[in-house]
């Protein structure tokens, strides 16, 4: 199930790509839809309910054999009181609003990691930009956390990687005539061994 598209924050021709081969590998992708309920069949089977993300009142049930969740990461804020703090949270996530410098709405109140909204939920990225800050609060360190470049796989047996902007919106942000967009297949090192 897939609540709005598979891999939302990725590039969406490479996103398609990944889609496309589950799907012809057998995977039924459910779109707009959010689970309600999983129970476990006496025949094994799993049934789920789920209803629209676009129509709430449309409810749905079917079994399958096998359901994979991945869920993303949500920011445990909601006990933090931190409107109280002075300090904007985003959308129902509870993220918190940041500037560039991970400044939060409140004076000397600050967010790294998978807090942040619109930043990348990936722990190697939290700790760099726990770094750099760190070096700008206790040093006389300047260094910002350029979250347009950071690197990034999808681990599905198609396998994809990026950097920097994508092209929805480096598009947006600088026009089409202004991007260049590099895609290159290959096969993985894996795939050419002898069995």
């Amino acid at each position: 199930m897939v609540r709005s598209r598979c891999l939302k924050a990725f590039d969406r021709e490479l996103a398609s790509l990944v889609v496309r081969h589950l799907e012809g590998h057998g995977v039924q992708l459910l779109s707009h839809s959010e689970p309600r309920a999983v129970e476990r069949l006496s025949n094994g089977r799993l049934a789920v309910t789920w209803h629209s993300t676009q129509q709430q009142q449309e409810v749905y049930k079917d079994e399958w054999d096998t359901v994979l969740f991945a869920t993303g990461r949500e920011a445990a804020t909601a006990g933090l009181c931190l409107s109280r703090a002075g300090v904007r949270t985003g959308d129902v996530t509870g993220k918190i609003i940041v500037d560039s410098q991970e400044t939060t709405s409140a004076q000397n109140i600050f967010a790294v990691g998978d807090a942040m909204l619109g930043r990348w939920e990936l722990t190697p990225v939290a700790v760099k930009a726990g770094k750099l800050l760190a070096g700008r609060l206790f040093s006389e360190k300047q260094e910002l956390m350029n979250y347009d470049l950071v690197p990034t796989t999808v681990f599905t047996p198609l396998e994809f990687a990026a950097v920097g902007l994508s092209e929805e919106r480096a598009t947006a942000e600088h026009g089409a005539e202004n991007i260049e967009v590099y895609h290159a297949f290959y096969k993985p090192l894996e795939f050419y061994l002898p069995e």
